[in-house]
């Protein structure tokens, strides 16, 4: 291209360098709406389904009013008879199975050991745990494999009607932080005291990872939800 005069080319040369300045500016910013939109591992959470079957909430709310009741009389002095009439089905009455005392004490020195490895939504261990992949991680190292997940373990464990037949080793379930009818947390019992109406369990806390706990901290008191068993004899 021809200039008659040196203004011309000035002009046409500053026009030209804006319009490079701009796409450069585009680009950039461009380049940092890429960088901060979230990744997909960020977003990749696990989606733990509500009980929304009318006969799921019914058996959830029938276990935990039966081992609620159990100790409010063991708090209130009265004495709970072991229950024998193990589970009901089609065919009869089912002994609830007790596990063995070797196994359950393995397990539960196994879990101990994990004690202090932090929460973190969705990781399945060991150096990260969220509840249910801690109880899973767990059992999966003694032959049962659990669903990562604490409504599938819930339904898939042998149901623990009396807080009498509470036993260590069983899984214990809570209702969830935002809706304490949801089953949101599972735990794995320590101990059981008869006499004052708790018990002790393990499991992943979001605030401090993997502990010990009482079941009579409010918290734990008000999400109750039942108990199931799945160490067998």
């Amino acid at each position: 291209m021809i200039f008659a005069k040196w203004e011309d080319f000035a002009n046409f040369a500053g026009m030209k360098r804006s319009g490079i300045l701009l796409l450069t500016l585009l680009a950039v910013v461009s380049c940092g709406i890429t960088r901060h939109a979230p990744s997909v591992k960020e977003a990749d959470a696990p989606i733990i389904p509500p009980l929304t079957d009318a006969a799921d909430i019914a058996r959830s709310r029938a276990r935990a009013q039966a081992v609620m009741d159990s100790i409010d009389l063991v708090r209130s002095g009265v004495t709970v008879p072991k229950s024998n009439e193990g589970i009901r089905t089609s065919s009869g009455v089912v002994p609830l199975p007790e596990p063995p005392r070797e196994l359950v004490d393995e397990l539960l020195d196994y879990a101990k050991t994990f004690i202090g490895v932090p929460y973190r939504l969705g990781a399945p261990g060991p150096d990260r745990f969220d509840c249910s992949g801690f109880t899973s991680y767990v059992f999966r190292e003694f032959g049962y494999n659990l669903p990562h997940n604490s409504v599938m373990q819930f339904r898939d464990s042998v149901p623990v009607e009396s807080f009498s037949d509470l036993r260590k080793g069983d899984l214990v379930f809570f209702g969830a932080r935002n809706n304490i009818r949801e089953i949101g947390h599972v735990g794995i019992v320590v101990d059981v005291d008869l006499e004052r109406g708790m018990f002790r369990f393990i499991h992943a806390s979001t605030s401090n990872g993997v502990e010990i706990q009482r079941s009579t901290q409010p918290y734990f008191m008000m999400r109750y939800m039942g108990a199931g068993r799945i160490l067998k004899d």
